[in-house]
C-alpha cells in the first residue's frame, strides 16, 4: 500500500540562529572547504617532480589526481550524506577534516606510485565528509531569503582553496627545491615535492578543533509521512528518498548531467594548467602558479559574489529559477568560450588573461549550482541528494583529467599536444552541458514552485513505504 506524504515547515521568519553566529559558522566551513582544495590540488603543480621520481606517465598521474581521490570520495559521499541527515553534521565533518590532512600528510611518506595512490584514496575519503554534511547545516542556519547568499559564499571556498595551493604551493615548492634535502628519523630522505605535502597537510587539524565550537542548529522543512497503518513519521528510509528523487527525475537527471560536464572544465583546468604553461611556453611551476594562483584567488571570488548578486536581482524582480538562470549564463558567457580558447592562445600571457573568465565563470556556475539543490531538496534529504549530486558530477567529472591524459597519451603521442587535447576535451564537454541545463530550467522552476508551497499549504505524494 502506498502512504502518503505530506510536509509542514516552521515559520520561515523566526527561530532561526543569529545571524552574526551563522555567518561565522559559514566562515569556518568555508575555510574547511579552502583547505580541502588545497589539499586535493596541491598534487598538480607537481606532475612534473612527481612523473620524473616515481616513473610514470601522464596517464598514471592523472589517476593519481582524479581516481585515486574521487573513487572513494564519490562512492562514500552516498552513505555519509544518509549520516549527516540523521546524526551530528558537526561531527561528521569534523572526524572528516582530520582524516583528509593526516592522509595529505602521508601522500609525502609515499615511495612508489601505489603507495601515493592509496593516499591519496585517504585524502577523498576524508573529504567525503565536507560538502553534504556542511550545505545541510548552513541551509538550516538561513531562511530561504538569504540561505542562497549563504551557500554561494561558502562556495567561495573552491576559488580561495585553488588560489591558495596555487600561490602558497608553487612558493613552498620553489623554497622546498633550493632548501637541503630533508632527512627524517625513522623515514629516511623527503624529495621537495614529499616536503611540501606534509607541510599543508597537518595544519588543517586546527580546523577540526574549531568545529567543536559549532552547534547544530534546529532541522527546518522536514516531510512528514503518513504510514499505511497511519502513523506519522519524519524518518525516512532510503527507499521513501529514493522513491521521492525518482518521481522528480527530470529535475535531478539534468541539474546533475548539466552540471557534470561544468565539473569536467573545472578538473581540467585545475589539474593541467600549470603543465600545459611549463611544456607549452617555458613558464616555470612557481611562475605559472603565482600568476594562475591571484587570478583565482580574486576572480574566483568575485564570480562568486557577483553570481549571488544577478541571482538576488532576478529573485526579487519575480524569477523561480533566478540561481539557475544564473548559473546557465555564467556558463555560457564566462566559463565555456574562455575555457576552450584558452590553450590555443599564441602565448602564454595571453592564456593567462583568458584565465580571468574561465576563473569568474568557474566560481560562478559552481557556487549557483549547488545552491540551486538546496533550495529544493526536503531536510531529511538535504545531505543525501547533495552526496549522490557530488557522486554524479565527480563520477563523471574526474573523467576529464583522464580523458585529456589519454588523448596526450594514445591520440597525439606528444606530450607537447596537452594543450589541444585540453581544448578538444573542454569543447566536446561544453556541448552536452549547455543542452542538459538547459533543458533544465522548466523543470527546475516546477520544483521551486513545489517547494516555495511547502510552508503555505500540505502537499502530496507517494513513496514505498
Amino acid at each position: 500500500m502506498l502512504p502518503s506524504m505530506s510536509q509542514t515547515e516552521q515559520d520561515e521568519h523566526s527561530g532561526y540562529p543569529n545571524p552574526g553566529y551563522a555567518w561565522y559558522v559559514v566562515s569556518i566551513l568555508t575555510i574547511a572547504y579552502l583547505l580541502s582544495f588545497l589539499d586535493r590540488q596541491i598534487l598538480a603543480l607537481m606532475v612534473e617532480p612527481i612523473r620524473r621520481d616515481l616513473d610514470i606517465s601522464d596517464t598514471q598521474v592523472s589517476l593519481l589526481g582524479n581516481l585515486a581521490f574521487g573513487l572513494f570520495y564519490t562512492v562514500l559521499g552516498l552513505p555519509i550524506g544518509r549520516a549527516a541527515d540523521r546524526f551530528s553534521r558537526r561531527g561528521i565533518i569534523a572526524a572528516g577534516v582530520t582524516i583528509w590532512c593526516l592522509m595529505t600528510a602521508m601522500c609525502g611518506l609515499a615511495r612508489n606510485f601505489g603507495q601515493l595512490f592509496l593516499a591519496r584514496v585517504g585524502v577523498g575519503v576524508g573529504e567525503a565528509a565536507l560538502n553534504p554534511a556542511a550545505l545541510s547545516l548552513i541551509s538550516d542556519y538561513f531562511p530561504r531569503k538569504t540561505r542562497g547568499r549563504a551557500l554561494t559564499f561558502y562556495n567561495m571556498g573552491v576559488s580561495l582553496g585553488v588560489g591558495v595551493a596555487l600561490i602558497f604551493g608553487g612558493q613552498l615548492i620553489a623554497w622546498v627545491a633550493s632548501a637541503p634535502p630533508l632527512d627524517v628519523p625513522g623515514i629516511g630522505q623527503l624529495r621537495a615535492w614529499q616536503t611540501v605535502f606534509i607541510l599543508v597537510g597537518l595544519p588543517g587539524l586546527l580546523i577540526a578543533l574549531l568545529m567543536l565550537t559549532v552547534r547544530e542548529p534546529v532541522r527546518r522543512g522536514r516531510l512528514q509521512i503518513q504510514l499505511a497503518d497511519g502513523r506519522i513519521t519524519e524518518n525516512l528510509t532510503v527507499r521513501q528518498t529514493l522513491a521521492y528523487l525518482g518521481q522528480r527525475w527530470r529535475t535531478y537527471l539534468t541539474h546533475f548531467l548539466g552540471m557534470s560536464v561544468v565539473t569536467i572544465l573545472g578538473y581540467n583546468y585545475f589539474f593541467w594548467v600549470p603543465s600545459m604553461f611549463v611544456r607549452t611556453w617555458g613558464w616555470t611551476i612557481p611562475e605559472i602558479s603565482l600568476g594562475y594562483g591571484i587570478i583565482t584567488l580574486t576572480a574566483g571570488p568575485l564570480g562568486v559574489l557577483a553570481s549571488g548578486w544577478v541571482a538576488e536581482r532576478l529573485r526579487e524582480r519575480g524569477y523561480q529559477d533566478a540561481l539557475m538562470r544564473t548559473c546557465v549564463f555564467g556558463a555560457a558567457v564566462f566559463l565555456i568560450p574562455a575555457s576552450i580558447l584558452t590553450p590555443l592562445m599564441p602565448t602564454g600571457q595571453l592564456a593567462l588573461v583568458l584565465l580571468v573568465p574561465v576563473s569568474i565563470g568557474g566560481a560562478w556556475v559552481t557556487a549557483t549550482g549547488a545552491a540551486a539543490l538546496q533550495m529544493i531538496a526536503p531536510n531529511q534529504m538535504r545531505a543525501q541528494t547533495t552526496a549522490l549530486y557530488y557522486f554524479v558530477i565527480n563520477i563523471l567529472g574526474l573523467l576529464g583529467p583522464t580523458a585529456v591524459g589519454l588523448v596526450t597519451d594514445f591520440g597525439f603521442g606528444d606530450d607537447a599536444a596537452l594543450r589541444w587535447s585540453l581544448s578538444i576535451v573542454c569543447g566536446g564537454a561544453s556541448v552536452m552541458g549547455l543542452t542538459f541545463l538547459a533543458l533544465h530550467l522548466p523543470y527546475y522552476r516546477a520544483s521551486v514552485r513545489e517547494a516555495e508551497g511547502w510552508g503555505r499549504a500540505a502537499t502530496s505524494a507517494s513513496a514505498s513505504a
